[in-house]
């Protein structure tokens, strides 16, 4: 196991206590749970699912899964100001910061899916200083393959909200969670109740490896060839990994807190994208995903920079040692971050790593 710098911990603490006294919010989150429904798949997710898709991309609000946030922040003013400068890594030695996980959608990769070149030499600035960087994606592991092919991405991955830990280098699930279908089922008939204002469009992922993504109707207005349409009743014809829904006239946080509600804890409920809510296995979240995969690769917390975006980024901003909000992300989000970096758009990932490792 590494060991952090016990001063420089000092100063990421301190980075933290300052943040957390001047936001123009208040966060209460609940101790994220443990990927404890998690069981070991069989050797999966081959090339022939890399096109699957089981996550729309990211730009969302809301609540995180077992973080079962109440969160009420106002946002500062466009783009929050930065927080405090970053530690300097040490001049000798192993980086401050070893382990480096970011989120896809939103906070790596560009509004049109690429990661730009400015941010793939920061990456490799990472690699040469001898850290590491993980993804931790809301992608489920088939529907993220092509963006980490695309990187030259190596080792583990974290997906679908923390369910499957997914190594690239092997194209294998090591772990994966599924969702119980007829606990899904009555989450959903009990949240739409509770609303009174008419049927949920949904969505399911299906169960590794395939992990198809299959809608109904009105789910969105921009099919995608290798989605699936189905009528309502085939959502629970097969295992699932998550269910996905949205409405068309209720906000997405009234129907975030309906489904809270019917869900009473047997299930976690995250919010990634606009106009989109997830029904996870109760204790999915991405900080449970990290700290496997950290354990895993022998890091802890005070070791880890965390980037993201969105309000189901709390728990992973959280966990880690050093959490940085992407200019682009939800109130929610920057009112828990360590420091707000440029947007997506222009890089903000590569501006933070090209400073820390700015002696590589």
């Amino acid at each position: 196991m590494h060991t952090a710098d016990a001063a420089a911990d000092a100063d990421a603490t301190a980075s933290r206590a300052a943040n957390t006294a001047t936001a123009t919010a208040t966060t209460a989150t609940a101790a994220t749970g443990s990927v404890a429904t998690a069981t070991a798949s069989a050797p999966a997710a081959t090339a022939s699912v890399a096109t699957a898709t089981g996550s729309v991309p990211a730009s969302a609000t809301t609540a995180t899964t077992s973080v079962a946030t109440a969160t009420t922040s106002a946002a500062i003013g466009g783009v929050a100001a930065p927080g405090p400068l970053l530690p300097r890594p040490r001049a000798a030695g192993r980086p401050r910061f070893p382990l480096v996980a970011t989120d896809l959608d939103g906070t790596l990769l560009r509004g049109d899916l690429t990661v730009s070149p400015r941010t793939r030499a920061a990456l490799a600035r990472v690699r040469a200083a001898g850290a590491r960087h993980l993804v931790v994606t809301g992608r489920p592991a088939a529907s993220c393959r092509e963006f980490l092919v695309a990187i030259g991405y190596r080792g583990l991955a974290v997906c679908g909200q923390g369910a499957q830990l997914y190594d690239a280098s092997a194209d294998r699930l090591l772990v994966s969670a599924s969702l119980d279908r007829e606990l899904a089922r009555s989450v959903v008939e009990r949240a739409e109740e509770a609303l009174g204002a008419g049927p949920l469009e949904l969505a399911v992922v299906t169960a590794a490896p395939e992990n198809r993504f299959l809608v109904t109707a009105r789910f969105t207005d921009r099919m995608r060839p290798e989605w699936g349409r189905v009528e309502r009743e085939e959502l629970w014809a097969a295992p699932i990994e998550k269910v996905l829904m949205r409405h068309r006239t209720v906000e997405d946080e009234l129907v975030a807190a309906a489904v809270e509600r019917a869900g009473a804890g047997e299930v976690a409920v995250t919010h990634s994208e606009k106009g989109m809510i997830e029904v996870l296995p109760a204790g999915t979240d991405k900080a449970a995903g990290l700290r496997l995969a950290a354990d895993r690769m022998g890091f802890t917390p005070a070791e880890t920079i965390a980037f993201g975006d969105m309000p189901n980024d709390i728990p992973l901003l959280g966990w880690a040692g050093y959490g940085v909000a992407m200019g682009n992300a939800h109130p929610d989000l920057l009112a828990v971050a360590d420091e707000v970096a440029p947007s997506h758009e222009e890089d903000g990932v590569a501006v933070v790593l090209e400073r820390l490792f700015t002696h590589v």
